[in-house]
């Protein structure tokens, strides 16, 4: 009959007598042997997700190190044993162990393939699809071989790249990077920040931290006053940013404040960055901000078409869907976004909510109908289009996975492709490019487009001088003339 401890055995086996102690003891560590190595399992399969990019290395070594401890100490142990019950439980945990160590290294090295076929491109090819990537790093070395290749057309800096580091240095730096597009004849790399105010001021410090922009006027009820104040917020923050090198600010929020509150959301937060609730006050605000950081050769970034005010879903970390109605929104959230638009040069940021009324299968970042029929055809809008990071679950746990997502974004006529959390990510979203381009998948209308964009804006805002912009390069006024003498 079966023994207690095994009600219904796996497999028919000789009847063991009832265990002592010490091998009740030995059966638990193997039991908890096992749940650590279905665990180790698990994180080996998730590992290349972007939201562990913070905890990638240090869990690769943990799923390779406790794997093999694993694996040798069950075939220790069942050269020993005797109990048939501890063999059994260790050869599951002999198997366990091995499948998360094949597992680890399997995606590291498909990873490590990945990217040297990126690295490895033809020069050309990287170039022009490399234009449209606006990318995030963690590996100085590693940015700067991206941008000696051509294989990206812009840089993202946030608070884990400047930490320690004081003005001159991060300026160094920029400046190094736009002295090696250069030298290539190309034109300047997009330096983006993420330099809102208030809850995001990714470079503050040594940037001056400022409060969002709705507590600038809220303690300005006059008009005048609100306009003056919203001024000179925005002076101070493009004077500092622009003496950095960067070019690209991703701000203001344009998103109207609906109350949408989900206790879940971490990191999204618009009803502490919005504005206001009021569609005119916002697009006064943003309209002076935008004004004023593009005098000092700034751009600005109206995020997050088509607003997020509505929606209570952090796009991070789940999908998220905005539901009102294209009356409503054309009659409201949206009224920002065009009056900004209508006065300056300013990007637009597609998010990862799902706008139902048009289009409920996809993403707007992605989106066809969304952003050809509205934006381009509707709107007129001819300026650039730039995702939110696509290291957010909503775009890449999508239906269409990151290669279908990644082409659809540029078939749509999105002009930048953002990867900022995970800089892993590019190289799988770029060598899905290549593959798509190479089978005819992309549209090359759309791509010529997109290219033109990319150089009017360029030329929009007067990037000139040595084929790239004294601004872009962190060159001040006094090394301008001297630049001219020397032509």
């Amino acid at each position: 009959m079966p023994h207690a401890l095994f009600p219904i055995p796996l497999f028919p086996i000789p009847y063991t007598p009832h265990p002592t102690p010490h091998t009740l003891i030995a059966i638990m560590l193997k039991i908890f042997e096992l749940i650590l190595a279905i665990a180790l399992l698990v994180v080996a399969a998730i590992l290349r997700s972007p939201s562990l990019a913070n905890y990638r290395e240090g869990l690769f070594w943990l799923c390779l190190v406790g794997g093999a401890i694993l694996i040798f100490a069950q075939i220790f142990f069942l050269r020993r044993a005797r109990d048939r019950r501890i063999k059994l439980i260790s050869f599951l945990v002999l198997a366990v162990s091995f499948a998360s160590l094949s597992t680890n290294l399997t995606l590291a090295i498909k990873f490590n393939l990945v990217k040297q076929s990126v690295l490895d491109a033809e020069p050309s090819r990287l170039a022009k699809l490399g234009q449209h990537f606006v990318v995030g790093y963690r590996d100085s070395e590693e940015i700067a071989a991206l941008i000696e290749k051509r294989a990206i057309g812009g840089v993202f800096i946030t608070a884990r790249n400047i930490e320690g580091k004081s003005k001159t240095e991060i300026q160094q730096e920029i400046l190094g990077w736009q002295e090696t597009r250069r030298r290539q004849g190309l034109s300047p790399l997009w330096i983006a920040a993420d330099q809102e105010g208030g809850i995001v001021s990714r470079l503050s410090p040594p940037l001056t931290y400022l409060p969002p922009l709705s507590e600038i006027i809220a303690e300005n009820i006059d008009i005048e006053e609100s306009k003056k104040a919203a001024i000179e917020y925005a002076e101070l923050q493009g004077r500092e940013l622009a003496e950095i090198g960067i070019n690209l600010n991703f701000a203001p929020v344009v998103d109207l404040n609906k109350g949408a509150l989900n206790p879940e959301d971490k990191y999204s937060l618009i009803y502490k960055r919005a504005i206001s609730a009021d569609k005119d006050v916002v697009a006064k605000v943003a309209s002076w901000y935008c004004q004023t950081l593009e005098k000092h050769r700034v751009g600005c970034t109206l995020k997050h078409f088509p607003g997020l005010g509505r929606v209570a879903a952090d796009t991070h970390v789940e999908d998220a869907e905005l539901n009102a109605s294209l009356e409503e929104l054309r009659e409201d959230d949206w009224v920002p976004f065009r009056a900004v638009i209508e006065n300056t040069r300013s990007l637009i940021m597609l998010s990862h909510a799902k706008l139902m009324a048009v289009d409920s299968d996809r993403p707007v970042s992605f989106s066809h109908k969304a952003i050809v029929n509205i934006l381009r055809e509707d709107w007129q809008y001819d300026g650039i289009l730039i995702t939110d990071d696509f290291c957010m679950r909503a775009a890449y746990n999508n239906k269409l996975g990151l290669a279908g997502a990644i082409v659809a974004a540029m078939n749509a006529s999105v002009d930048l492709i953002l990867i900022a959390f995970d800089s892993d990510l590019y190289y799988p979203a770029m060598h899905f490019l290549l593959q798509a381009e190479a089978a005819g998948k992309l549209d090359k209308a759309m791509l010529e487009k997109s290219r033109r964009r990319l150089l009017d804006w360029e030329w929009g805002m007067e990037h000139r001088a040595l084929g790239i912009g004294h601004w872009a390069l962190g060159i001040g006024r006094s090394e301008k003339s001297k630049v001219k003498s020397q032509k």
